[in-house]
């Protein structure tokens, strides 16, 4: 087990939230000091999630799909059901600043015209000379410590999360897939994170 850097909270405000089909809630933002990567990532506390075991969900932010609705993936559609679900069950979201697996903005959308050409997901990531996922979720442990959270259930179809948390002394006690979000655009993108990276999805019909 890696040994984590402690972070501490900074600041917690409550925010209510409104999502577009009218779904609301309210959101106890927390903002860290001590952060390995310097980012400033955020962790949304969501229903009751100091009684039992916090359902928790990683999102990594993608600007495309989360404020414009980008099809291209399933980021989107996530982030808004991970929020109810997270707020009926009690958790947290950590919203962390990764953008396109962590490779940047720009270099997301020049992986897209990649994309375009023909290549995969992860092949177009390589053929920028980026890794095929370079995020690291030390930053993520380190925001469920400084919150007092040991011992979680993940909201995740991605397997490289629960290794990395748990790697960083996170107890991941079970692992709870998020919905399939399928659409003519982002079929293949699906496809390629199950095919590849072993993501837990029924991608049948």
């Amino acid at each position: 087990m890696t040994q984590t850097p402690v972070a501490t909270v900074r600041t917690a405000v409550d925010v209510p939230l409104r999502f577009g089909d009218g779904y609301r809630t309210t959101a106890r933002v927390h903002t860290f000091d001590g952060l390995v990567d310097g980012k400033e990532h955020l962790a949304l506390a969501l229903g009751n999630w100091q009684e039992g075991t916090p359902l928790v969900r990683p999102h990594s932010e993608c600007l495309t799909g989360d404020v414009f609705g980008s099809e291209r993936c399933d980021c989107g559609p996530q982030l808004r059901e991970a929020v109810e679900r997270i707020a009926t069950a009690g958790g947290v979201l950590l919203y962390l600043r990764q953008e396109g697996r962590g490779i940047g903005l720009y270099a997301k959308l020049d992986a897209y015209a990649l994309q375009d050409s023909g290549l995969d997901t992860y092949e177009a990531n390589l053929a920028l000379g980026r890794g095929e996922d370079e995020r690291d979720y030390t930053a993520a442990a380190q925001m469920l410590g400084a919150l007092g959270v040991g011992g979680i259930n993940l909201l995740s179809n991605n397997p490289d999360k629960a290794e990395q948390l748990q790697a960083h002394g996170i107890r991941v006690e079970r692992r709870v897939p998020t919905g399939v979000h399928l659409s003519a655009a982002n079929a293949r993108y699906l496809r390629a994170k199950r095919d590849h990276t072993s993501h837990t999805l029924d991608l049948a019909g």
